[in-house]
């Protein structure tokens, strides 16, 4: 049965729970501010970082939860042995023509969650950039501010297999270096997401306002200034934004029960996550505590299996029951095939390739990590295929070869492509190009046999038509 939290936020654990809603499948943690960098960085001659006549090196980052899993007991479907799905796409890719003739190199490294702080991110950083000298690092368990900016510093190309979400702005200062091969990118996915907001009535006379919560960030500033605001003023939507802070466990868990009050005492009824982060499952957290309730509207950057598996204890019926939203990332929110078959035709292939070393899941939440891992290795080969013979292999010459054949990739962890326009032609660098609606849905059984679960809506849609 649902509670209040309030004696769980007092005694502190509250903060290891934020960790793992942040942490379990990749997300914001505290200290990171993505945006405002110095610009995208001047190409260079040469061979990059981690690649000699005959390899190319990439480090696959997992994370470690076992600790902050034993303090709150709170439950995810385990993603399997992570070095041995890294194993099973070395081997896949050197059977297949390697990195454009080039042996893949791949490395695992395991980031504990618990432990995260500027200085560890930067040590895994140096590890994976000057004592490995990778040429490309896909990232699960790095949320840190200097994360992102580290890698590229040191010419490393990021394969971004977090659920954090980067705006166009935010990827052309890192470019080449930062791409996001599983997930959308922030602007597009945003109107998106209001479209659909529109549609369900979170805007309607009477719906009782709208409360934006996001992190403090440059780049959810320049959506919101940009893309929320000149829709919900339009609507006539009365709405307060709250901006939290996530310098630390501190700041985040004061900010977020600050959120929750303001939008109680304005009589908000409504509320939206700006830029994910799993920012759900926390605020529903500091909601519970003050004993305020409203209609959530969610996406996979929120987490949505985590209100399916831990929805007894963290949160009320009446809140899940009313869950609706925008759905990219099928391994994050549909725990049963009721809605989308598994393997899903997307995902088909790297399933494949991964039964191929005897893996296989239970459930698709299970394949959450596997999946971007596949996205990234995938979109690093098409770009390394393609690399002209003799020319320089770097961060320059391989982001310029995939640019050139982008209309060829697909997500496996989510829909479409979202790298090209309609017409075929290259236009950003968040992988995902489509989406579903989702609904909880409470009479519906989910993976552990309990009830309520989120399903899919109607056919898929392009971003590019919101």
């Amino acid at each position: 049965m649902w509670s209040d939290k309030s004696a769980l936020v007092r005694s502190g654990i509250v903060s290891a729970g934020l960790v793992l809603s942040l942490a379990a499948c990749g997300a914001l943690m505290p200290g990171q501010n993505p945006g405002g960098g110095a610009g995208p960085a001047q190409p260079q001659a040469g061979d990059g970082p981690g690649v000699t006549e005959d390899s190319v090196k990439v480090v696959f980052v997992g994370t470690d939860l076992t600790a902050v899993e034993a303090i709150t007991g709170f439950k995810t479907e385990p993603p399997g042995d992570l070095a041995e799905q890294v194993e099973a796409l070395e081997t896949w890719v050197n059977a297949n023509g390697g990195m454009g003739g080039r042996k893949l190199d791949a490395v695992y490294k395991l980031y504990d969650g618990i432990n995260d702080s500027v200085a560890a991110e930067e040590q895994l950083c140096n590890q994976i950039t000057q004592d490995e000298k990778a040429f490309a690092a896909v990232i699960t368990g790095q949320f840190q501010t200097n994360a992102r900016p580290c890698y590229a510093k040191r010419k490393t190309v990021v394969m971004d297999a977090t659920l954090l979400a980067s705006d166009q702005e935010y990827y052309e200062e890192l470019a080449p270096f930062l791409w996001s091969p599983s997930y959308p990118e922030l602007g597009a996915h945003t109107r998106a997401q209001l479209q659909v907001l529109d549609e369900e009535g979170f805007f309607a006379a009477g719906a009782g306002g709208l409360g934006v919560v996001a992190a403090d960030s440059p780049v959810n500033k320049r959506v919101y200034e940009n893309t929320v605001v000149p829709m919900l003023e339009e609507k006539g939507v009365d709405f307060k934004v709250s901006w939290i802070d996530t310098t630390d466990m501190g700041t985040l868990n004061t900010t977020l029960g600050e959120a929750a009050g303001s939008f109680r005492d304005r009589g908000l009824k409504n509320v939206v996550f700006l830029g994910g982060a799993r920012m759900a499952s926390m605020f529903s957290t500091a909601a519970g505590a003050i004993k305020y309730e409203a209609r959530y509207a969610m996406t996979s950057y929120d987490n949505p299996t985590y209100f399916t598996n831990n929805g007894d204890e963290l949160s009320s019926p009446s809140m899940r029951n009313t869950m609706v939203g925008v759905g990219t990332t099928p391994a994050q929110e549909v725990t049963q095939p009721d809605s989308h078959p598994f393997p899903s035709a997307e995902e088909e292939k790297c399933i494949g390739i991964y039964k191929e070393a005897g893996i296989t899941w239970k459930t698709r939440e299970g394949a959450r990590v596997a999946l971007p891992y596949c996205d990234a290795i995938m979109m690093l080969k098409l770009g390394a295929d393609n690399v002209a013979e003799g020319d320089d292999f770097n961060a320059w010459t391989w982001s310029d070869a995939l640019k050139a054949n982008a209309s060829e990739y697909r997500t496996a962890a989510g829909f479409g492509n979202g790298l090209v326009d309609k017409d075929g032609n290259w236009k950003g660098y968040g992988g995902s190009g489509g989406f579903k609606v989702m609904r909880f849905a409470a009479d519906s059984q989910n993976a552990e046999g309990k009830m309520g679960e989120f399903l899919y809506e109607g056919e898929e849609r392009s971003f590019d038509d919101q």
